[in-house]
């Protein structure tokens, strides 16, 4: 396979967080929905395939940059979040009610916050609406610089997204919080009236996994099960970083994710902390990408006029 350095660097992590996957596995006797996985595996593995075959074949470097990126984002997803699940039962203290001092003391209140949406039915559904389109996004994000030849950029992006990921996992499972909707109680008006995805219920199967663990993995049924830091904030802030420079599509991304704010509060169950702990991690992970970046370029001698429309 045609490689890029990049390329075998995530494809090198997604096969040892495989590797860490099946020890814990092993370990813990966990069941797994094997086809089901096997089943996204193979996609992430065609799209790579893809990507090999107009890279040696073709010689269409756009392509080859988006199937491929595609694919690896794909695999990691997967076993990131196996990942996640297989870390549970978690019984290192919850943090959720530090956050919530956190937040009071910024002024905040998530059930406050979530009653005065509910006044305007519409509004939930339309941050539930941008809440969910955060994966689509990253995957347009891909295409578009993928397609553009942007390597440089997507290379970035794809490294940022997989160090975000992975500082994100590690701080929860140290310090673990299952989000406000696990600790804060709504009004029933506003209970029934808002429709979200993380209520009261959500948060308290996460607290049930957090001390019993988990019996049977499917990518069917499972949850988001990090609080804090918040990975969708994360996925925002990629989203925008990286199209900050399209200006024909980029005025699209800003209003999509300017409204992802109230809705990872709202939809996702978040503490306002979990956002600023998103953004920490963002900056984090962007400036470990940029570090690793910049030294697999020295390494291989690629300066910066040689890298593909960049």
């Amino acid at each position: 396979m045609k490689l890029l350095p990049t390329e075998r660097l995530i494809l090198g992590i997604n096969f040892a967080l495989m590797a860490l996957d099946l020890t814990l596995i092993y370990r813990s006797g966990v069941g797994i929905d094997y086809p089901g996985y096997a089943a996204g595996l193979a996609i992430a593995g065609f799209c790579i395939g893809v990507g090999q075959l107009y890279r040696s074949f073709r010689s269409d470097e756009g392509i080859a940059l988006a199937t491929t990126a595609c694919g690896l984002y794909i695999m990691f997803t997967i076993v990131a979040s196996m990942s996640n699940y297989l870390l549970l039962p978690n019984h290192n203290v919850i943090i959720d009610q530090q956050l919530i001092k956190i937040d009071a003391a910024l002024g905040f209140s998530w059930p406050s916050f979530v009653v005065w949406t509910a006044q305007w039915p519409w509004l939930g559904t339309l941050l539930r609406i941008v809440y969910m389109s955060s994966l689509a996004q990253l995957i347009l994000v891909i295409l578009i610089l993928g397609f553009t030849a942007k390597r440089n950029d997507l290379h970035k992006f794809l490294l940022t997204g997989v160090f975000a990921a992975i500082i994100t996992i590690g701080t929860w499972d140290l310090f673990p919080s299952a989000g406000a909707s696990a600790f804060e109680t709504l009004t029933p008006q506003a209970d029934g009236a808002l429709p979200i995805l993380v209520g009261p219920e959500y948060g308290a199967e996460l607290l049930r996994l957090f001390a019993d663990g988990v019996k049977y993995i499917s990518p069917k049924n499972v949850l988001g099960v990090i609080g804090f830091p918040s990975f969708h904030c994360v996925m925002a802030c990629l989203s925008l970083w990286y199209m900050f420079r399209f200006k024909y599509v980029f005025p699209l991304f800003l209003a999509v994710n300017i409204v992802m704010v109230p809705a990872i509060i709202v939809q996702g169950g978040h503490h306002l902390s979990d956002i600023l702990g998103g953004f920490a991690v963002f900056a984090l992970a962007t400036f470990c990408a940029g570090f690793v970046l910049k030294n697999i370029n020295k390494t291989v001698g690629w300066s910066k006029s040689s890298v593909i429309a960049n």
